[in-house]
């Protein structure tokens, strides 16, 4: 422990790590933690803050969110993370396709010559976060190129980016014109040409050479089939918010999983595979399935699954779609053992104007997508989860801020209040009886499916790198900012050849030589075939483009 002064201790709270509950201090210096212990044993602080017997837990890592997504990049950044610090967030994930990275012009509907290399993108991207950000964010990439998937080794070295996300659903998107789009809306969502396996696997193929913390992920939802139970609900008659969630059947997101899983198996160096909103009991048995046969295998689950449904007053429209009560009680099943390793808010607020009156239908098919989820995060989690006995405390703790530090990359620095941790917390009280109402919310759209709805635990304090960014005070209806922007962008490192597992690798995340041939050999891969199959690194060239 050290014996100089501290700036500040965190005091008379329990603070709640993923092995259990501990009644100690939290000393914090340099914007770090310095130390665990009783109070009494602490060193003097410039300050202290009184958790007033209330849960400390390290500051939420929201593996997912889309800030962007429809509106410029700055200007999301600078009320969506606003309105994530108020939740509890201290570290996010940003996922978003080159064209939705902050470059200028901003093209409300892009086109396929908007789908250039990320490496235009992120200097503007980086810029905006370190502007403007009230919280910490690291980058996942959205593919949609044969090009940004052979980039993907220079951006996990130049960019200290390591995860890539691909919106299967973007298939059917692939070789339409500039003026089609399908009905989910991706080209005003950024995306501009689609994908097909052959961009899959070489995402793949690239990915598994980084070694950890490399990782793909998907968004598994077979929206081919999902047109064909679109016209016949549409010819049906059937406009009620349920008719989306039967668009998009279980065995949809099941089969994607099948899929890409063992496409995933056969790809050399098995590749992991990080499943974006897996919602489906039929899911689990998949995810399952493919993790019994070798497949390095994480699943993610948000807020909204975890509480909303079609059709009982909470519901919208949303990819992947809410499901009925038997998924989601099955959901909160596979969170609790260990099925569903991290939890995502999936946050994105439609394009403007953004207001509910503008975006309500009670027609699903002219109801716009896109609502505040990150406001639902820690409420969700401890009025459906911790309170209702679904979930301990600490396995809140370790799908929210561990399992995503490890998973992304970031552990040892977000995810813990161990010493040598980032000093990010939140204080929760558990106990705190909130029925939402519009001053309870911060997001641009104000307004929140939320509204009306009574909720037991919320965050009252946000604590990033030793410094307030948010909190309940005593004279505020809800949860504010505090103080200016001063989130970081967080790049991630390659960690290459592993001998053996340590706390900063993910659980079954393979244990193999970055490089070392034999992990790159599969069963049916002839001499001839391997020929044609060896990765080839680009090497960029000054002033150009990369040379192979």
């Amino acid at each position: 422990m050290t014996s100089e002064t501290l700036d500040l201790i965190v005091a008379n709270g329990t603070v709640v790590l993923g092995d259990g509950r501990h009644r100690l201090a939290i000393g914090v210096k340099d914007g770090k933690v310095a130390a665990l212990a009783p109070e009494e044993l602490m060193p003097p602080a410039r300050r202290r803050i009184d958790a007033r017997g209330h849960y400390v837990l390290p500051g939420i890592v929201d593996s997912e969110a889309h800030p962007g997504c429809y509106v410029p990049f700055k200007d999301d950044i600078r009320t969506e993370s606003r309105a994530a610090a108020c939740a509890g967030v201290t570290t996010w994930g940003i996922q978003a396709p080159v064209t939705r990275m902050g470059t200028e012009p901003f093209h409300e509907v892009v086109r396929r010559a908007d789908v250039v290399s990320f490496h235009e993108s992120f200097p503007a991207a980086h810029k905006v976060i370190e502007t403007y950000s009230q919280v910490d964010a690291y980058l996942t990439y959205m593919l949609e190129t044969d090009q940004q998937a052979r980039q993907i080794p220079e951006y996990a070295e130049e960019h200290g980016v390591t995860s890539f996300k691909l919106y299967l659903q973007t298939r059917s998107l692939k070789g339409m014109a500039d003026d089609d789009d399908s009905n989910w809306p991706s080209r005003r969502a950024g995306l501009g040409t689609g994908i097909d396996d052959g961009t899959v696997y070489l995402a793949m193929e690239q990915t598994a050479h980084l070694g950890y913390p490399g990782m793909v992920h998907i968004h598994p939802e077979n929206w081919e089939i999902g047109r064909i139970f679109e016209d016949r609900l549409r010819a049906a008659g059937r406009t009620d918010f349920g008719a989306w969630t039967d668009r998009s059947p279980d065995f949809l997101e099941a089969q994607h999983i099948a899929a890409y899983a063992y496409l995933a198996k056969q790809t050399p160096g098995r590749v992991p595979l990080y499943l974006q909103h897996c919602t489906t009991a039929l899911s689990f048995q998949e995810v399952l399935k493919a993790r019994a046969e070798g497949v390095d295998l994480y699943a993610q689950t948000g807020p909204a699954w975890l509480w909303a449904q079609p059709e009982d007053g909470r519901g919208w429209r949303i990819n992947v779609p809410l499901r009925r009560r038997e998924n989601v009680e099955a959901l909160w099943a596979a969170l609790a053992d260990g099925i569903v390793d991290v939890v995502g808010s999936d946050h994105v607020v439609g394009w403007e104007p953004s207001s509910y009156e503008e975006m309500y239908n009670a027609n699903i098919w002219d109801c716009r997508t896109g609502f505040s989820r990150v406001e639902l995060f820690l409420p969700v989690l401890l009025s459906e989860g911790v309170n209702k006995g679904r979930i301990s405390m600490e396995r809140l703790v370790q799908v929210s801020c561990e399992n995503p530090a490890k998973t992304s990359g970031l552990w040892g620095r977000k995810g813990s209040l161990l010493p040598g941790f980032d000093a990010d917390m939140v204080i929760v009280d558990a106990g705190r009886e909130v029925t939402v109402g519009k001053e309870h919310l911060n997001t641009r759209s104000g307004w929140s499916i939320m509204e009306g709805h009574t909720f037991t635990g919320w965050p009252i304090k946000t604590i990033l790198r030793g410094e307030v960014t948010a909190e309940w005070a005593d004279d505020s209806p809800g949860m504010r900012p505090v103080g200016d922007p001063r989130g970081g962008y967080l790049p991630r490192r390659l960690h290459g050849t592993r001998t053996g597992h340590d706390a900063a690798e993910p659980p079954r995340v393979a244990r193999s030589g970055r490089w070392s041939p034999p992990v790159f050999e599969r069963p049916g891969f002839c001499a001839e075939t391997t020929a044609h199959t060896t990765v080839h690194t680009t090497v960029r060239q000054p002033g150009g483009e990369g040379a192979r």
